[in-house]
């Protein structure tokens, strides 16, 4: 559905885009990451035509956003970071309103309209000037508009921003429902967002592609690893030094300090080995206690603050 080939951006002498280049299949939903000025709004305006490459190509659906940008806009649904809305608008009004600039013929608006009203949950507001919604309510106008035309593409540009949980875990829901039929690129900070929602992700950094794949890939590429946590009361650095002697430990880190002889200490094993007899041979050895214990997956964010730093 969007091909993005050798894109390249230049604001005067500044480097946006460095000659990034990546696909998006039909029906994926990826997850677009990278830190602040990486060059996520960019490409992702690009894609829109809101604005033109400096060199590349970008193609939406076979339709160069350039040279087609009529045709190719018409395939997408777009919610900017900054949601465009018009505040002294009711909810109503302002979809009738969008449905018609989007073109839909007279006798298509008032069914459509329902449709997105029950896909984006607006009915409590549908009466409400737009002024007065909550940020997240605000959001789902936003998508409401972005899909009032059914396009088949849809490029969010950090939809959860401002959000408090509950309303980030709706948008989410919501973004995974209309995934299953539409293409998605959304961007985010939330890395959570991305495991539970997105099929694989993109980590843009300085105008670069720094790392792509599902998030399961993108750990095992990036070397990610199990590591323990165990909280365990002893004198600091008796406990340190032994925990570095044990047999197949590659690195020990102190995490924490509960108090004076009690400290939290992070354990990276060699590769494939469970170090839980062996810690706990040394603990009963040493006449230690051992206050808390758990494994420590790899997460998307170490894998994110590796690639990005």
């Amino acid at each position: 559905m969007i091909e993005i080939k050798n894109l390249t951006k230049k604001f005067g002498q500044n480097l946006v885009l460095d000659n990034i280049s990546f696909s998006v299949k039909k029906g994926e939903i990826l997850g677009f990451l990278g830190p602040n000025g990486a060059g996520k709004s960019t490409t992702m305006k690009i894609i829109t035509s809101f604005w033109s490459q400096t060199s590349g190509q970008a193609l939406v659906d076979g339709f160069d956003t350039v040279r087609d940008s009529l045709l190719a806009r018409k395939k997408i649904g777009y919610l900017p970071e900054t949601v465009p809305l018009y505040e002294d608008m009711r909810v109503f009004e302002y979809l009738k309103f969008i449905a018609e600039i989007r073109g839909l013929s007279k006798s298509e608006v008032k069914n459509r309209i329902k449709e997105v009203i029950l896909i984006c949950g607006l009915s409590k507001v549908l009466r409400q000037p737009i002024e007065e919604l909550s940020k997240g309510f605000r959001q789902r106008v936003g998508l409401a508009q972005a899909i009032m035309h059914r396009p088949d593409i849809l490029i969010l540009d950090e939809p959860t921003t401002g959000l408090d949980p509950n309303q980030i875990a709706e948008i989410r829901d919501l973004i995974k429902t209309i995934g299953r039929e539409k293409t998605v690129i959304f961007s985010t900070h939330i890395l959570s967002e991305v495991s539970a929602t997105c099929d694989r992700v993109i980590i843009i950094n300085n105008g670069r592609i720094v790392g792509q794949g599902s998030p399961a890939e993108l750990m095992k590429k990036s070397g990610g690893v199990e590591v323990i946590y165990v909280k365990i009361k002893g004198l600091k650095d008796e406990v340190e030094k032994k925990l570095k002697e044990m047999e197949n430990v590659i690195k020990v880190e102190i995490k924490d300090k509960e108090a004076e002889d009690i400290y939290g200490y992070e354990i990276e094993p060699a590769s494939g080995v469970d170090l839980r007899e062996y810690l706990s041979l040394t603990v009963m050895k040493n006449n230690w206690s051992i206050l808390e214990f758990k494994k420590i997956s790899a997460s998307l964010e170490n894998v994110f603050r590796e690639l990005t730093k």
